[in-house]
């Protein structure tokens, strides 16, 4: 796809989620960091409700150090993949205190090296808690991006470098609620709602796919 006609798609969404803003529940950059790593797999509603309770006591990467891995992962359960989930945020947390001084690293390269933490999480992390350029490349960016025609790829990787290559790095970070917002509500995965659309008329998908009036 062109970068006019994409930038005309992120226009079209910018004015349907004129907020876009992450709909996990967060106040500090840790917090964020543990409810991206609960959200694999899960949903956001799911993850507000178990984070509502954990993190009335366990905000912090010291206080969360305070849990076993059982006891994190019985506190997480309904999240999915608790054990790992568990392993995962005790790790960072370590890791977080012993290599960062008890802060959350502000670089995708630093976030990275935390366990659990693959390249949307970092990304995530990175444009939301610190204000950075970056496209996290979830289910729903994923699947909008090739089925729009905006960034195709057969990974993550391959859409995310699409999509940087297309719009312009400032428009990164909001550019990855509309999408996702777009694919949660609109572009969903089973049965796309196309005749409620605002970008049909600019998407592959729907071109190559409405029906030939008379």
């Amino acid at each position: 796809m062109d970068k006019l006609t994409a930038d005309k798609i992120i226009e079209i969404l910018s004015e349907k989620f004129p907020d876009p803003r992450p709909e996990l529940h967060y106040k500090t950059p840790y917090e964020l960091l543990v409810a991206v790593i609960l959200s694999a797999q899960c949903t956001d509603r799911r993850v507000n409700m178990v984070t509502a309770e954990l993190f009335k006591e366990y905000s912090t990467p010291e206080k969360m150090l305070t849990l076993t891995k059982e006891q994190l992962g019985e506190k997480i359960h309904s999240c999915g993949f608790f054990n790992s989930k568990a392993e995962h945020i005790l790790s960072a947390s370590k890791d977080i205190v012993s290599r960062f001084g008890g802060k959350v690293p502000s670089t995708t390269e630093e976030l990275k090296t935390l366990a659990g933490v693959g390249q949307k999480t970092a990304n995530v992390v990175y444009a939301v808690a610190f204000g950075g350029d970056a496209i996290a490349v979830d289910t729903h960016v994923f699947r909008v991006s090739n089925r729009t025609g905006i960034a195709k790829g057969k990974t993550p990787a391959e859409v995310e470098k699409g999509l940087n290559a297309v719009l312009d790095k400032n428009a990164w970070s909001k550019a990855h609620h509309y999408l996702i917002f777009h694919g949660r509500y609109t572009c969903k995965a089973q049965k796309p709602r196309c005749a409620e659309c605002e970008i049909a008329a600019y998407c592959e998908y729907f071109n190559k796919n409405r029906p030939i009036s008379d």
